[in-house]
């Protein structure tokens, strides 16, 4: 057996195993790049994933390898280029991330790894270049919502059209959306893309209305290939607006564009949203964000930490995360 058919044997196993969302998250572009004497080398494309594989999906991959082929004892992962063939190319990258240890306890990846975004050729996309999938602590709480939202990253339009996100206020969601915005930017800044808020996008309405320019209002929309609308619960009871956006989002979807959009609650308990809609956006992946556990708390505090140079005793960490329970906002600003 050779390793490709050995990993696609394990994968087809490890599938069947865990989500969907979290399969094409964390196993797209993986394969063997080793095997020798009972140790499989696992090539992963970034430190991510890497952090990942190793801490969280350990025993899936060996069950499965072990299951192919019983004399594989351990499995270790290096992070390659799908264009790096040899081992010791992928060693050598591995060595230059080896600084990022721990996804909970620390930043993953050192902020010079990350490539400055790059703006959006013609469109003003309103991305942080701060929000990335990097430098956000993944918990119990939002672990779905991050795995979905960087699998649309990687497949726009192809998978979970549109991600419907939701929560309560100061949980992280704007940080997901506006990653999915600047990973894409980051491996194609020629994608045409735009974030903003569901106040915003009414607000531009009427102004193109006043103006007598709604045909070009609705054209440029047309021309976007990811769609981020934050907090689209205050489309709520605007009738106008609710119906230029519905159309707007079936142009998009139709030609398989990307459409993500956030709220404070699921589509269904949002109230005066016209059934048109809440039907479009219960057609794709829904994934709530929820309040994070004392761990997760803890890795927040301790990454915002490192961000700012700070180094706190445990007990201080400990006690604002037992005091600050419910916005992660709150958090930051308690630290």
């Amino acid at each position: 057996m050779t390793n490709e058919e050995l990993w696609q044997t394990a994968m087809g196993e490890i599938e069947l195993s865990i989500s969907r969302a979290n399969f094409i998250t964390w196993f797209k572009n993986t394969r063997i790049l080793s095997v020798e004497n009972g140790a499989v080398v696992i090539g992963v494309p970034n430190g991510f994933a890497k952090e990942w594989l190793e801490n969280k999906y350990n025993a899936y991959i060996l069950r499965a390898l072990r299951g192919a082929d019983e004399s594989i004892r351990e499995i270790s992962c290096h992070i390659y280029s799908p264009q790096e063939s040899s081992l010791s190319e992928a060693k050598n990258v591995d060595a230059i991330m080896s600084p990022a240890q721990s996804v909970r306890y620390a930043r993953p990846l050192i902020d010079h790894l990350v490539k400055p975004t790059a703006p959006s050729a013609g469109f003003d996309s309103n991305l942080n270049s701060r929000y990335t999938f990097e430098s956000f602590i993944v918990g119990e709480n939002n672990e779905l919502a991050r795995a979905a939202c960087f699998a649309v990253s990687q497949n726009l339009g192809r998978v979970y059209n549109p991600l419907f996100i939701y929560g309560g206020v100061g949980l992280g969601k704007t940080h997901l959306l506006q990653s999915i915005g600047n990973e894409v930017l980051r491996h194609d800044p020629t994608k045409q893309i735009r974030y903003m808020t569901s106040e915003r996008f009414a607000n531009e309405l009427i102004d193109s209305i006043k103006n007598q320019q709604i045909a070009q209002f609705k054209n440029e929309y047309q021309k976007i290939d990811l769609l981020i609308i934050d907090d689209v619960q205050f489309l709520a009871g605007k009738e106008k607006t609710q119906n230029e956006f519905f159309h707007i989002f079936n142009a998009l979807y139709q030609i398989n564009k990307q459409i993500v959009i956030s709220s404070d609650r699921p589509p269904k308990e949002i109230p005066t949203l016209e059934e048109r809609l809440r039907s479009r956006f219960e057609g794709g992946m829904i994934a709530d964000v929820s309040r994070p556990d004392i761990e997760t708390r803890m890795a927040i505090l301790k990454a915002k930490s490192v961000d700012r140079g700070l180094r706190l005793d445990d007990a201080v960490i400990l006690f604002i995360a037992e005091n600050i329970k419910n916005n992660i906002r709150e958090l930051e600003g308690a630290l």
